[in-house]
């Protein structure tokens, strides 16, 4: 070979030389060098067939022939309702489970039409919620119902709505399932500071907003087909002091995402399945709307304008934002993700200073 001929042709000239070894050296690395490109070239490595199958999966990612459960759909601003249109969007089947006191509402409205324009998904259709179920996720079995909550009007003539009747409805009715969606918060003194917060508070929303998400793995678990993903829904509050969240609400995502991490190997070890949660940004959605006002605007409002005056991006965070990567997390492209806080909030996370406080502002030079 021309390889072969001209490192005989170096050492014919003097191979005890160092000059002409270094040559001879040389030559081979670079022949050797060339003939592994051209290796590369012809014969695609396993690197870049894996970016290609990952790019092309990206664009068409199918959930034909997979359940999805998502707990805590009342309307259709929300992020859980996103994060159902999107898995739609891709094929799955969408079955929800809704608060009691708001279910006759969320039902008339879907049946009315009044969601229809939310609805519509990328190929013109219509999102489809096969089956809407009552859920009371602070509820893990009938026992658990208290007299009062079954003679209350607003639960009236529901049954089956704590988490393992409803696990159990849902195998009944569709066997194995291959996404969960925990899409639930409440926090019955959100508008008190941690100081003036009461224990029941406390522990309520702990209950509504944390253990509701251990309490879903564990009922939901063993029909959940191997390979399967749950989500949840975090804030930034786990982690950083936001004043005007409180109510114990900012604990208990934080030991949502700590329950994250021990569901991943818990639940990964017994059912074979991924758990992560999602940090998303604030968004005006209706429950988010109810934290109290601060003067003119919103907790909300005020959430958003900070968000867009100091995020690295200053773009309008969407819902469809955190539900495309609610789709990803429960795609076989996330298959080795698990136990994982993603955030979803235009980098806001990542900021140490808000450069839109007046301790900020440089003088003029």
């Amino acid at each position: 070979t021309p390889v072969q001929r001209g490192a005989k042709s170096i050492l014919e000239k003097g191979t005890q030389g160092r000059f002409n070894m270094a040559r001879f050296g040389l030559v081979l690395s670079l022949a050797l060098l060339g003939a592994a490109d051209a290796f590369v070239r012809m014969q695609p490595s396993n690197a870049r067939l894996n970016r290609a199958e990952t790019a092309m999966s990206a664009k068409s990612v199918n959930l034909e022939g997979k359940v999805a459960f998502v707990a805590g759909v009342a309307d259709s601003n929300g992020y859980g309702w996103a994060i159902a249109k999107a898995l739609a969007d891709a094929g799955a089947t969408i079955i929800t489970g809704t608060w009691p006191p708001v279910l006759k509402i969320f039902e008339k409205s879907l049946s009315g039409g009044k969601f229809d324009e939310d609805s519509i998904l990328s190929d013109g259709s219509k999102m489809t919620i096969a089956k809407v179920y009552p859920l009371d996720a602070v509820f893990d079995t009938a026992e658990d119902v208290p007299e009062d909550v079954k003679a209350n009007k607003r639960y009236a003539g529901l049954e089956g709505y704590s988490i393992s009747e409803v696990a159990a409805a849902v195998e009944k009715d569709y066997g194995k399932i291959d996404i969960l969606v925990h899409s639930l918060a409440n926090g019955p003194e959100v508008t008190k500071p941690l100081l003036e917060t009461s224990r029941s508070g406390y522990l309520a929303a702990s209950s509504a907003s944390a253990y509701s998400f251990v309490s879903l793995v564990q009922k939901f678990g063993p029909i959940m087909n191997p390979g399967g993903a749950a989500i949840s829904l975090t804030y930034i509050a786990s982690e950083k002091v936001i004043p005007g969240y409180g109510g114990g609400m900012s604990s208990a995502k934080a030991q949502l995402e700590s329950d994250t991490r021990t569901l991943a190997w818990e639940a990964g070890r017994k059912y074979g399945m991924r758990i992560n949660t999602i940090s998303a940004g604030p968004l005006k959605s209706r429950a988010a709307s109810a934290i109290g006002d601060k003067g003119k605007k919103t907790f909300i409002e005020y959430a958003i304008d900070y968000s867009v005056a100091n995020a690295p991006l200053t773009r309008d965070l969407s819902s469809d934002d955190v539900g495309a990567t609610a789709l990803f997390l429960c795609s076989d492209m996330a298959q080795a993700i698990t136990g994982h806080t993603t955030y979803v909030d235009n980098g806001l996370n990542c900021m140490g200073l808000a450069v839109d406080s007046k301790a900020m502002q440089m003088e003029d030079a």
